[in-house]
């Protein structure tokens, strides 16, 4: 099977400090084999928490990251003054659109509301044939076990078809989620008339 050629990834995750050494441990991880495999990260440039651990790593192994910020966040001082380049937008909403183009693959890390916010878009962009680019979820000590039910029983109840369970992919570790960028097939824009139930 031909292997994705993955150049840039964008990670979502949680910008809290108050959680298990794990998840820290995870996005060290991930930041760091992203880095090695020359892999440029974008996330949203924060300065704390996962997203900082995550750049952290990834700058400290030679790797390059794209932070993607909204002005009024710069403003507060909340951006992480160390990244490769830094992209400032004026909404929420040109952030997110930037950190989709910046790529050609996503993966969520643990989160709280923001990261589950883009998780859900990210996924409803790739099921109306949006963004093809391959979807990871780094489930980490089982954080999104609730979430992925609550995908399947959307597809159980006829929310969603049996084959947008492809949209997303779920790796335990990050060597995992790594592999599956780029294994994970494209998304075929076809199945656009499939967003339809």
């Amino acid at each position: 099977m031909e292997r994705n050629r993955i150049t840039s990834v964008t990670v979502y995750c949680a910008s809290s400090t108050q959680i298990d050494e794990c998840y820290f441990s995870a996005a060290r991880q991930l930041g760091k084999l992203l880095a090695e495999k020359q892999i440029r990260i974008v996330n949203g440039a924060g300065s704390i928490g996962l997203m900082k651990a995550v750049s952290d790593a990834a700058l400290e192994a030679g790797g390059e990251v794209t932070g993607v910020i909204p002005s009024f966040m710069v403003e507060q001082g909340w951006h992480h003054q160390g990244l490769s380049e830094l992209r400032v937008t004026e909404t929420m909403h040109e952030r997110k659109q930037l950190m989709a183009e910046l790529s050609n693959g996503i993966v969520a890390l643990p989160g709280g509301c923001g990261t589950l916010e883009e998780l859900l878009e990210i996924i409803t962009w790739k099921q109306l044939g949006l963004y093809v680019h391959p979807i990871i979820i780094l489930n980490t000590k089982g954080y999104f076990d609730a979430l992925i039910e609550m995908l399947h029983h959307a597809v159980d109840e006829h929310f969603m078809r049996p084959q947008h369970k492809g949209i997303w992919q779920v790796a335990n570790t990050p060597k995992e989620a790594v592999e599956l960028l780029y294994t994970t097939p494209l998304w075929d824009k076809s199945v656009r008339k499939l967003a339809a139930i």
